[in-house]
């Protein structure tokens, strides 16, 4: 992957309305499920990054046949839970943690040996937390040594339904066990500790598959089907939150975005920067495909630093590296505790976003899960991203603020959530380039 750098000039407020990139949590669960379906589904908005094709390419190497992607549109000829093929190869899901970890679930019943791998970040992530399940539910899996990818899965298990207690709030392992569970024998559970996105429930009723919640348990009953069904995905709040923090803190901007995803599960971010004080309206609320979506206004706002509530951390685990920054421009103090899970992202993304902020003179202590961040004093200066795309778009957005350049290095990997990120955000007033 060739190095990407970004240089970001300061000034600019951010202007307009903009539809950002679909959700990448919900393209990479319709391809999985409308592969597994009975009949054709049709996907509209599918996010066209590195992580979802890696999904969609693992799949047609499994024989199913998929049309596209072309302008966000899929066409994927199902095949039902019991009409995958053995691929020819391992199943390459380079940098995508969601792909690798959902996609043992489903390995794990069926009738031919797979072999996961990834790049070289996806390789140190951990995988014990969904090997650990499976293994309970007869599969037979392993790992490197540590614990890591590649993941191997051996044929032909018979699988038994349990019930599984979540060690740590994860969508990523709840899915992994549910998914699982359509293969199993009997009925398979899951109770979490704290909310967490529950896309892979609702889709699942979407292809007409049973799933009950019980407060904070999600069971399912082996042996069902999936039937076709058509997907409009909606934009990532993910990548919405990078331009809710750029205007927010860029005095003079209103900035309005599109036909947004605003899961419950996933609306932290606003929730957070409301607290901070941010001017965040939504509109137009409306539901698509089982899944809310709003059209979001924001305004410039003074924020202040506040102590982030823990109970809203699993519902903003991904926004974390942009909330960090807009805690650097904001008045006073910002804590956040209990977010252990950000070290063992695409990067540490609280030590790495620590190194970044007191790289351009920002006063943040990190500590063992989370981050302290005296807001003020942002000047600018060389960041490194260690190829995480969240850590990238983070800073270019600061670069709004700062008081001199940005440059950000390594950044290619933007790709694999939110192609054309410099062009979008070029064109609603960040100053920012490509090198």
């Amino acid at each position: 992957m060739t190095d990407i750098r970004f240089n970001v000039q300061p000034g600019g407020c951010l202007q307009g309305s903009i539809r950002v990139p679909g959700d990448k949590s919900i393209s990479h669960r319709s391809i999985m499920l409308g592969s597994l379906a009975e009949g054709t589904t049709q996907v509209t908005g599918f996010l066209q990054g590195d992580d979802c094709l890696a999904t969609l390419n693992a799949f047609r190497s499994m024989g199913v046949e998929i049309e596209g992607p072309e302008n966000g549109n899929v066409i994927i000829h199902g095949v039902g839970l019991h009409g995958l093929k053995a691929p020819q190869g391992e199943l390459y899901m380079g940098n995508s943690g969601t792909s690798i970890r959902l996609m043992s679930g489903l390995m794990a019943g069926q009738s031919f040996v797979v072999k996961m791998t990834g790049d070289r970040s996806l390789s140190k992530r951990p995988m014990k937390r969904v090997t650990t399940p499976l293994q309970q539910m007869g599969a037979e899996i392993s790992t490197e040594e540590g614990g890591t990818p590649p993941l191997s899965i051996s044929a032909g298990r018979k699988l038994q339904g349990i019930h599984y207690d979540l060690p740590v709030a994860s969508a990523q392992v709840k899915s992994c066990v549910l998914l699982a569970g359509l293969y199993a024998e009997g009925e398979t559970s899951v109770t979490e500790p704290a909310p967490t996105r529950d896309h892979t429930e609702r889709m699942l009723r979407g292809f007409g598959y049973d799933v009950i919640t019980d407060g904070s348990t999600m069971k399912l009953q082996g042996g069902g089907k999936l039937i076709a069904a058509n997907i409009d995905v909606p934009s990532d709040i993910s990548s919405a939150a990078f331009f809710m923090v750029g205007a927010s803190i860029a005095e003079g901007s209103d900035l309005t975005l599109q036909h947004v995803g605003i899961n419950p599960t996933r609306t932290g971010v606003i929730d957070i920067l409301r607290l901070m004080g941010a001017n965040i309206e939504l509109s137009n609320e409306r539901e698509i495909g089982g899944e809310p979506v709003a059209d979001i206004r924001i305004r410039s706002a003074t924020l202040k630093g506040i102590k982030i509530p823990e109970a809203l951390v699993p519902l903003a685990i991904d926004e974390f590296p942009v909330l960090f920054v807009a805690a650097s421009f904001a008045e006073g103090e910002t804590v956040l505790t209990g977010a252990e899970e950000l070290r063992v992202k695409e990067s540490d993304r609280i030590q790495v976003m620590a190194d970044g902020l007191i790289n351009c003179g920002v006063n943040a202590k990190p500590t063992p899960g989370g981050i302290i961040i005296q807001g003020g004093g942002f000047k600018g200066g060389e960041v490194e991203s260690h190829d995480d795309h969240r850590i990238a778009m983070a800073f270019t957005m600061a670069g709004l603020c700062a008081s001199q350049m940005i440059t950000v290095n390594n950044c290619a990997n933007v790709d694999t959530s939110f192609p054309d990120f410099v062009g979008l955000a070029a064109s609603v007033g960040v100053r920012v380039t490509e090198a």
